[in-house]
């Protein structure tokens, strides 16, 4: 198949059952990093939700339709030849999706310096090129290159070439899509080539109709503005990932478990823990409003850290997120702590699960409340203790208690993989899903993951009279 190459506006049609939308320019010094995104939209020209945006920290739709395949640098090309693509399977879009918009954004430059910029529209069975629409640009930090449509039944693509000197903003918001700090009348520019890479407060969408929203959260009004405004975009999330899940508006005391051994300096001392602890914070807010979470730390013993009340978060960062310290010769308490900062010379540095969550469950029925608590427990793996973390959560199934473990890294996670499938309980207490990156998994997915399990054990568990 010969391909076509397009000027502004005209138009092809797509005979490929799936395609790759390949974005091309030429690397170099000063020249700005350059960022692939898709936007699925319906009849009115708009997202329907913020799945629909599909970039390089959300890289896939739920669908499976359109994925994200990231930059690759073409060996021996001189001036270095990039390329960051997305790929749609056409099969597969869903029939309220009218077009799919392929954008790009300039991080920390604009698109006038970026050259050999051309959009190539490829056959992502064969590889075939089947079109290609070369882009010059000006000021603007934001483009949409092309987009993919329906027209009586078939596919065609279109080259278009509309840039945004406004940037991302600019351009999310023309497809219904909020940008925190976003201008109020953004103008596109009639010219090709644009948007920035996504900012660190990434693109915000409002809740879908039906969803329970954001509560308001004791102690929020405290916090420094920009952790306030994470807070605020998190818990949007947070609410939108229990709607998904059929759990919109549910409430439940949430308990927080960190694995403080010393396989876990790294993650500590890199900020991590501190980036999972804010970030879980936005579900305690979510779910419970009194702006309060209970917390542990583990090693070869568990350790009740203060409560976490919202409005205190960076201060319980600061004194409570804190990785073991070996003493061979300890006597008494260590010197120069805090009053409510524990001793982690008294946790030790190993794995014992088991402990953690005896103790746990020991509080549970020591403080009943009227609501399901939410365990999440984050460890790094190199559990052992398998028949007994096995025989405490088999216990814990008649409690009204539902166990979501994170395995961050790649270690042995022992019985708690396993868990789903260990039979002989009335219902499944216990969710486990592990990441290699924590920090690098955005938040959308982040609390997809945490959530996805939890609504169905509240059913679960009210049929079988456990709530």
């Amino acid at each position: 198949m010969t391909a076509t190459s397009l000027s502004k506006g005209a138009n092809l049609v797509v005979g490929a059952a799936a395609v790759r939308a390949e974005l091309v320019w030429s690397a170099g010094p000063g020249v700005p990093g350059v960022d692939v995104s898709a936007l699925l939209l319906a009849s009115d020209g708009r997202v329907r939700d913020d799945g629909d945006f599909v970039f390089y920290n959300q890289p896939r739709h739920a669908s499976g339709a359109v994925g994200h395949l990231g930059k690759r640098v073409a060996p021996g090309a001189v001036p270095a030849h990039t390329t960051d693509a997305v790929e749609v399977d056409l099969r597969s879009v869903e029939p309220a999706v009218e077009r799919i918009v392929l954008c790009a954004s300039a991080d920390g430059g604009t698109f006038g310096r970026v050259p050999g910029l051309s959009l190539r529209l490829l056959d992502a069975g064969s590889g075939a090129e089947l079109a290609r629409f070369d882009m010059t640009a000006g000021t603007e930090a934001a483009l949409v290159g092309g987009e993919l449509y329906r027209r009586q039944g078939a596919w065609k693509f279109r080259a278009v070439g509309q840039g945004y000197a406004s940037g991302l903003a600019g351009l999310a918001t023309d497809f219904g899509i909020t940008v925190d700090d976003a201008p109020p009348t953004p103008t596109p520019t009639p010219t090709h080539a644009q948007p920035p890479s996504v900012p660190p407060a990434a693109p915000r969408v409002a809740a879908p109709e039906g969803t329970a929203g954001p509560r308001l959260t004791k102690g929020e009004e405290r916090l420094p503005v920009d952790m306030r405004k994470r807070l605020s975009l998190r818990k949007e999330q947070v609410a939108v990932s229990l709607s998904k899940h059929g759990a919109a508006g549910v409430t439940a005391r949430v308990v927080l478990v960190l694995d403080a051994s010393g396989s876990m300096s790294a993650l500590y001392a890199k900020g991590v823990v501190a980036d999972v602890v804010e970030r879980t914070a936005a579900v305690a807010a979510q779910l419970d409003d009194d702006g309060e979470m209970q917390a542990w730390a583990f090693a070869s013993n568990p350790a009740r850290l203060p409560d976490l009340r919202l409005g205190d978060l960076p201060e319980w960062l600061r004194l409570h997120v804190r990785v073991g310290e070996i003493s061979l010769f300890r006597r008494g308490r260590k010197k120069g702590l805090h009053p409510e900062q524990v001793d982690m010379r008294a946790v030790g540095v190993q794995n014992e699960e088991q402990k953690v969550i005896a103790e746990v469950r020991a509080y549970v029925r020591g403080n009943p409340a009227p609501v399901p608590t939410l365990v999440l427990f984050f460890s790094d793996g190199g559990v052992y203790r398998n028949a007994e973390i096995e025989r405490e959560l088999r216990e814990a199934v008649e409690e009204p208690v539902f166990w979501q473990f994170v395995g961050l890294g790649r270690a042995s996670y022992g019985v708690l993989e396993r868990f789903d499938t260990l039979p002989g309980r009335r219902v499944d207490n216990v969710g486990f899903f592990s990441v290699d990156d924590i920090g690098a998994l955005p938040d959308t997915e982040l609390y997809d993951r945490l959530l996805s399990e939890f609504p169905s054990w509240i059913t679960a568990a009210g049929r079988a009279g456990i709530l």
